[in-house]
Protein backbone atom coordinates (compact mmCIF):
# COMPACT_ATOMS: atom_id res chain seq x y z
CA UNK A 1 0.00 0.00 0.00
CA UNK A 2 2.71 2.49 0.99
CA UNK A 3 4.68 1.67 -2.17
CA UNK A 4 1.78 3.05 -4.22
CA UNK A 5 1.99 6.44 -2.51
CA UNK A 6 3.68 9.32 -4.35
CA UNK A 7 7.15 10.32 -3.21
CA UNK A 8 7.13 13.88 -4.57
CA UNK A 9 6.62 16.91 -2.33
CA UNK A 10 6.66 20.36 -3.91
CA UNK A 11 7.32 23.49 -1.85
CA UNK A 12 6.20 27.03 -2.67
CA UNK A 13 6.73 29.67 0.02
CA UNK A 14 7.59 33.30 0.66
CA UNK A 15 10.31 32.32 3.16
CA UNK A 16 13.35 33.16 1.03
CA UNK A 17 16.62 31.25 1.33
CA UNK A 18 18.65 33.46 3.68
CA UNK A 19 17.17 31.92 6.83
CA UNK A 20 16.78 28.38 8.14
CA UNK A 21 13.03 28.02 7.55
CA UNK A 22 13.16 25.92 4.37
CA UNK A 23 15.84 23.61 5.74
CA UNK A 24 13.85 22.98 8.90
CA UNK A 25 10.73 22.09 6.90
CA UNK A 26 12.67 19.61 4.79
CA UNK A 27 14.20 18.10 7.92
CA UNK A 28 10.75 17.51 9.40
CA UNK A 29 9.50 15.81 6.24
CA UNK A 30 12.56 13.56 5.89
CA UNK A 31 12.37 12.57 9.56
CA UNK A 32 8.89 11.18 8.89
CA UNK A 33 9.33 9.97 5.31
CA UNK A 34 13.02 9.43 4.44
CA UNK A 35 12.23 8.48 0.83
CA UNK A 36 10.66 11.86 0.07
CA UNK A 37 11.82 13.66 -3.05
CA UNK A 38 11.42 17.40 -2.51
CA UNK A 39 11.08 19.93 -5.32
CA UNK A 40 11.52 23.61 -4.52
CA UNK A 41 9.16 25.44 -6.88
CA UNK A 42 10.15 28.76 -5.34
CA UNK A 43 10.73 30.37 -1.96
CA UNK A 44 10.76 33.85 -3.47
CA UNK A 45 7.09 34.79 -3.48
CA UNK A 46 6.95 38.42 -2.37
CA UNK A 47 6.31 38.41 1.40
CA UNK A 48 2.63 37.95 2.26
CA UNK A 49 1.62 38.28 -1.43
CA UNK A 50 -1.12 35.66 -1.61
CA UNK A 51 -2.27 36.80 -5.07
CA UNK A 52 1.19 36.31 -6.53
CA UNK A 53 1.48 32.91 -4.89
CA UNK A 54 -1.88 31.81 -6.28
CA UNK A 55 -0.89 32.92 -9.79
CA UNK A 56 2.50 31.20 -9.77
CA UNK A 57 1.07 28.00 -8.31
CA UNK A 58 -1.67 27.80 -10.95
CA UNK A 59 0.84 28.34 -13.76
CA UNK A 60 3.28 25.74 -12.41
CA UNK A 61 1.26 22.68 -11.38
CA UNK A 62 1.08 21.32 -14.94
CA UNK A 63 4.77 20.44 -14.76
CA UNK A 64 4.77 18.18 -11.70
CA UNK A 65 4.30 14.41 -11.65
CA UNK A 66 0.76 13.22 -11.02
CA UNK A 67 -0.14 12.66 -7.37
CA UNK A 68 2.48 15.11 -6.07
CA UNK A 69 1.89 16.64 -2.63
CA UNK A 70 2.15 20.40 -3.07
CA UNK A 71 2.76 22.52 0.03
CA UNK A 72 1.95 26.19 -0.58
CA UNK A 73 2.83 28.50 2.29
CA UNK A 74 2.14 32.19 1.83
CA UNK A 75 0.49 32.80 5.16
CA UNK A 76 0.08 36.34 6.51
CA UNK A 77 -2.66 35.01 8.83
CA UNK A 78 -0.47 32.38 10.51
CA UNK A 79 -1.44 31.83 14.14
CA UNK A 80 -4.92 33.28 13.65
CA UNK A 81 -8.23 31.43 13.32
CA UNK A 82 -7.69 30.78 9.59
CA UNK A 83 -8.00 27.11 8.69
CA UNK A 84 -5.28 24.81 7.40
CA UNK A 85 -6.67 22.77 4.52
CA UNK A 86 -5.81 19.68 2.49
CA UNK A 87 -7.33 19.56 -0.99
CA UNK A 88 -7.26 16.43 -3.13
CA UNK A 89 -7.83 16.97 -6.85
CA UNK A 90 -7.82 14.68 -9.85
CA UNK A 91 -4.06 15.38 -10.19
CA UNK A 92 -2.46 16.32 -6.87
CA UNK A 93 -2.90 16.89 -3.15
CA UNK A 94 -2.47 20.47 -1.92
CA UNK A 95 -1.67 21.62 1.62
CA UNK A 96 -2.12 25.32 2.34
CA UNK A 97 -3.62 27.93 4.62
CA UNK A 98 -7.22 28.69 3.72
CA UNK A 99 -6.53 32.23 2.50
CA UNK A 100 -7.06 32.08 -1.27
CA UNK A 101 -3.62 30.81 -2.30
CA UNK A 102 -5.39 27.79 -3.87
CA UNK A 103 -7.88 29.92 -5.83
CA UNK A 104 -6.40 28.96 -9.20
CA UNK A 105 -6.47 25.29 -8.25
CA UNK A 106 -10.15 25.44 -7.36
CA UNK A 107 -10.79 27.11 -10.73
CA UNK A 108 -8.85 24.69 -12.92
CA UNK A 109 -8.81 21.23 -11.31
CA UNK A 110 -11.48 18.72 -10.35
CA UNK A 111 -11.85 18.73 -6.56
CA UNK A 112 -12.31 15.26 -5.08
CA UNK A 113 -12.30 16.22 -1.40
CA UNK A 114 -11.37 19.08 0.89
CA UNK A 115 -10.33 18.60 4.52
CA UNK A 116 -10.04 21.10 7.35
CA UNK A 117 -6.84 19.90 9.06
CA UNK A 118 -7.46 19.42 12.77
CA UNK A 119 -5.83 16.11 13.70
CA UNK A 120 -2.95 17.11 15.98
CA UNK A 121 -1.30 13.68 16.03
CA UNK A 122 0.01 14.39 12.53
CA UNK A 123 1.51 17.75 13.56
CA UNK A 124 4.59 18.45 15.65
CA UNK A 125 3.90 18.16 19.38
CA UNK A 126 5.17 21.68 20.06
CA UNK A 127 3.95 24.34 17.65
CA UNK A 128 5.08 27.90 17.10
CA UNK A 129 2.33 30.44 16.51
CA UNK A 130 4.31 31.86 13.59
CA UNK A 131 5.78 28.83 11.77
CA UNK A 132 3.02 26.47 10.72
CA UNK A 133 5.05 25.65 7.62
CA UNK A 134 7.35 23.59 9.83
CA UNK A 135 5.02 22.57 12.64
CA UNK A 136 1.77 21.79 10.77
CA UNK A 137 2.12 21.55 7.00
CA UNK A 138 5.49 19.78 6.77
CA UNK A 139 4.63 16.92 9.15
CA UNK A 140 1.24 16.55 7.47
CA UNK A 141 3.01 16.25 4.11
CA UNK A 142 5.40 13.67 5.53
CA UNK A 143 2.58 11.56 6.95
CA UNK A 144 0.62 11.69 3.69
CA UNK A 145 3.72 10.50 1.89
CA UNK A 146 4.05 7.67 4.42
CA UNK A 147 0.54 6.46 3.63
CA UNK A 148 -1.83 8.35 5.94
CA UNK A 149 -5.17 9.00 4.24
CA UNK A 150 -6.18 12.61 3.63
CA UNK A 151 -9.51 11.79 5.28
CA UNK A 152 -7.69 11.07 8.56
CA UNK A 153 -6.37 14.65 8.77
CA UNK A 154 -9.57 16.25 9.99
CA UNK A 155 -13.11 17.11 8.99
CA UNK A 156 -14.38 17.16 5.42
CA UNK A 157 -15.61 20.56 4.26
CA UNK A 158 -17.40 21.89 1.21
CA UNK A 159 -14.84 23.31 -1.24
CA UNK A 160 -17.21 26.22 -1.86
CA UNK A 161 -16.58 27.28 1.75
CA UNK A 162 -12.86 27.73 1.13
CA UNK A 163 -11.65 31.28 0.68
CA UNK A 164 -11.20 32.48 -2.91
CA UNK A 165 -9.51 35.69 -3.98
CA UNK A 166 -9.66 37.87 -7.07
CA UNK A 167 -6.76 36.93 -9.31
CA UNK A 168 -5.14 39.57 -11.55
CA UNK A 169 -7.37 40.46 -14.48
CA UNK A 170 -6.91 40.63 -18.22
CA UNK A 171 -9.86 42.61 -19.53
CA UNK A 172 -11.08 44.57 -22.54
CA UNK A 173 -13.85 47.15 -22.91
CA UNK A 174 -13.61 47.68 -26.68
CA UNK A 175 -14.05 44.21 -28.18
CA UNK A 176 -10.39 43.32 -27.99
CA UNK A 177 -8.83 46.42 -29.49
CA UNK A 178 -7.05 47.07 -26.20
CA UNK A 179 -6.45 44.84 -23.16
CA UNK A 180 -5.78 45.99 -19.60
CA UNK A 181 -3.88 44.15 -16.91
CA UNK A 182 -1.27 44.62 -14.22
CA UNK A 183 2.24 43.54 -13.28
CA UNK A 184 2.11 40.45 -11.08
CA UNK A 185 5.76 40.00 -10.19
CA UNK A 186 9.36 40.71 -11.14
CA UNK A 187 11.55 37.73 -11.92
CA UNK A 188 15.25 37.18 -11.14
CA UNK A 189 16.30 39.02 -14.31
CA UNK A 190 14.17 42.08 -13.63
CA UNK A 191 11.61 41.02 -16.23
CA UNK A 192 8.04 42.02 -15.42
CA UNK A 193 5.39 39.28 -15.64
CA UNK A 194 1.91 40.65 -16.33
CA UNK A 195 -1.66 39.36 -16.15
CA UNK A 196 -2.07 39.84 -19.93
CA UNK A 197 -2.86 36.38 -21.28
CA UNK A 198 -1.78 35.97 -24.90
CA UNK A 199 -4.50 33.39 -25.56
CA UNK A 200 -6.97 36.27 -25.47
CA UNK A 201 -5.35 38.31 -28.26
CA UNK A 202 -5.79 38.10 -32.02
CA UNK A 203 -2.34 37.00 -33.18
CA UNK A 204 -2.95 38.32 -36.69
CA UNK A 205 -2.65 41.90 -35.36
CA UNK A 206 0.50 43.77 -34.39
CA UNK A 207 0.47 44.91 -30.76
CA UNK A 208 2.28 47.38 -28.55
CA UNK A 209 2.38 47.79 -24.78
CA UNK A 210 2.14 50.81 -22.55
CA UNK A 211 3.42 50.85 -18.98
CA UNK A 212 4.28 53.78 -16.72
CA UNK A 213 5.42 56.90 -18.52
CA UNK A 214 7.64 55.18 -21.09
CA UNK A 215 7.02 55.18 -24.82
CA UNK A 216 4.99 52.31 -26.33
CA UNK A 217 6.94 49.06 -26.27
CA UNK A 218 6.76 46.65 -29.24
CA UNK A 219 5.48 43.13 -28.65
CA UNK A 220 7.95 40.82 -30.37
CA UNK A 221 8.96 37.16 -30.26
CA UNK A 222 12.25 37.20 -28.35
CA UNK A 223 15.02 39.38 -26.95
CA UNK A 224 17.09 39.38 -30.15
CA UNK A 225 14.27 41.17 -31.98
CA UNK A 226 15.33 44.52 -30.45
CA UNK A 227 18.66 46.29 -29.98
CA UNK A 228 20.86 46.01 -26.91
CA UNK A 229 19.37 47.66 -23.79
CA UNK A 230 16.10 48.33 -25.63
CA UNK A 231 12.70 47.52 -24.07
CA UNK A 232 10.50 44.76 -25.44
CA UNK A 233 7.38 42.80 -24.58
CA UNK A 234 6.89 39.16 -25.50
CA UNK A 235 5.00 36.00 -24.59
CA UNK A 236 6.78 34.43 -21.64
CA UNK A 237 7.01 30.75 -20.76
CA UNK A 238 3.82 30.98 -18.68
CA UNK A 239 1.81 32.24 -21.66
CA UNK A 240 1.58 35.75 -20.22
CA UNK A 241 2.98 38.99 -21.64
CA UNK A 242 6.31 39.89 -20.04
CA UNK A 243 8.30 43.13 -20.25
CA UNK A 244 12.09 43.13 -20.46
CA UNK A 245 15.14 45.17 -21.35
CA UNK A 246 17.48 43.24 -23.61
CA UNK A 247 20.56 42.51 -21.48
CA UNK A 248 19.16 44.82 -18.81
CA UNK A 249 16.69 45.10 -15.94
CA UNK A 250 13.19 46.26 -16.88
CA UNK A 251 11.99 46.78 -13.33
CA UNK A 252 14.71 49.28 -12.40
CA UNK A 253 15.05 50.87 -15.85
CA UNK A 254 11.33 51.51 -16.34
CA UNK A 255 10.72 52.24 -12.63
CA UNK A 256 7.59 50.07 -12.44
CA UNK A 257 6.70 47.01 -10.42
CA UNK A 258 4.07 44.77 -8.87
CA UNK A 259 0.53 46.09 -9.16
CA UNK A 260 1.26 48.77 -11.74
CA UNK A 261 -1.22 48.83 -14.66
CA UNK A 262 -0.28 47.76 -18.18
CA UNK A 263 -2.16 48.03 -21.45
CA UNK A 264 -1.66 46.56 -24.89
CA UNK A 265 -3.24 47.93 -28.04
CA UNK A 266 -3.29 47.18 -31.76
CA UNK A 267 -0.79 49.17 -33.80
CA UNK A 268 -2.66 51.10 -36.44
CA UNK A 269 -1.73 50.01 -39.95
Amino acid sequence: MVSECPHIIVFMTDFGLNDTYVGQMKGVILSISPLAQIIDLTHSISPQNVVQGAFILQKSVLYFPAKSIIVSIVDPGVGSLRKAIAVETDRHTFLAPDNGVLTGIFQTQIIKRCISITEKRYMLAVQSATFHGRDVFSPIAGHLLAGVSIQDLGNEMDPSDCIKIQLPKCSTSDNGQTWNGSIIYTDHFGNLVTSLDTERFDASNHWQLQVGICKPIPIVTTYADVGNLQPLAYTGSSGMIEIAIRNGNASSTLDVGEGDPVRISIIAK
